[in-house]
């Protein structure tokens, strides 16, 4: 068994900005050796969120409508008595998965025709990190 780890840094222009990031998690994965295993992708900030959907703007932007209603930008959270004013940006990550692991074959990231792999971020603006790790058999 083998392991590979990259990071990634992110310095969104926006306090919510939503990146396709597939390109680069498959030059990790490229990169690793890993004929077989898994590619585990997670942010490490808790006001982001790594997940897997279609690249298509009309959806991005209903995910992103989505979790305004679900968890709409304001003054009204608990966590804001704190001097943070970002209670959101908590839980729209946890609406959106914290992290993902996707399946790696042949070298590949093995993602069915319309997945594509997104790191979202809630509460930009700074720079953050987010953590690939590749598990798995390396090539002979």
């Amino acid at each position: 068994m083998k392991a590979h780890t990259e990071y990634m840094t992110f310095h969104t222009r926006k306090r919510y900005e939503m990146v396709h990031i597939t390109d680069e998690v498959e030059a990790i994965v490229r990169r690793s050796g890993i004929e077989d295993g898994l590619c585990f992708v997670s942010p490490m900030h808790i006001t982001a969120a790594v997940y897997v959907n279609d690249h298509e703007s009309g959806l991005i932007e209903d995910i992103g409508e989505w979790l305004e209603t679900l968890a709409p930008r304001g003054p009204e959270y608990n966590h804001h008595q704190t001097g943070e004013d970002n209670g959101d940006a908590h839980l729209k990550s946890l609406l959106l998965h914290h992290e993902t692991t996707l399946p790696v074959t042949r070298g590949k990231l093995d993602l069915g025709p319309w997945q594509r792999v997104f790191y979202a971020e809630f509460d930009g603006q700074r720079p953050k990190r987010l953590i690939v790790k590749v598990l798995g058999i390396a090539a002979a």
